[in-house]
């Protein structure tokens, strides 16, 4: 189980504009409030990634997504529910959030978190999470905590200490679209 005073240390990294290291319910994350334009920016250098490819957002419930996207399909939510892996879904009309987290196409991808931690993180927060893989850009995604560079753990401002000691490997999560009624399998 985590620990309070965790999320709180969490919690005032992200209020300030900081990055974090967090466990997600897929694999570890760089994350940052995903309403500040700055840290998007600095998570993109930190990655030493094209701020032109889009990073995922994670919401602790169904409801926050009708805050953040115009009109999702009905249908996304009932697939959701069927579906046992964590699953990213990039929704068309992104709303409210950092401007440079939305692709260039207006949509962005959104994931509703499971991991108690992080729903924890975002309730407190009130505000979507980003989540990307705690990698630089072209290497490959930590299974779990210790395969994290060194690069990663400097270059964040908090480094979440639940789940650090796991180590079964995690996957990234699928990430699906929805188009006039048809999915397509994105990963």
């Amino acid at each position: 189980m985590y620990k309070q005073e965790d999320i709180e240390l969490a919690l005032e990294t992200l209020r300030k504009g900081g990055l974090l290291l967090y466990p997600t319910d897929t694999i570890w994350g760089i994350g940052c409030d995903a309403t500040n334009k700055s840290a998007v920016e600095r998570i993109y250098a930190l990655k030493k990634r094209e701020d032109s490819k889009a990073l995922i957002v994670l919401v602790a419930e169904e409801r926050v997504i009708y805050e953040y996207t115009a009109a999702p399909d009905p249908e996304i939510f009932e697939y959701l529910e069927k579906t046992n892996k964590p699953t990213t879904v990039v929704y068309e009309g992104a709303l409210g959030l950092a401007e440079n987290l939305i692709a260039p196409d207006g949509s962005v991808g959104i994931r509703i978190c499971s991991d108690p931690f992080c729903k924890a993180l975002i309730k407190r927060l009130q505000k979507p999470l980003v989540s990307t893989s705690a990698n630089i850009s072209g290497q490959p995604a930590p299974g779990w905590f210790g395969e994290v560079s060194e690069e990663v753990k400097t270059g964040v401002d908090y480094i979440v200490k639940y789940r650090q000691d796991d180590r079964e490997p995690a996957i990234p999560s699928s990430v699906v679209r929805f188009r006039k009624g048809h999915i397509e399998i994105l990963r």
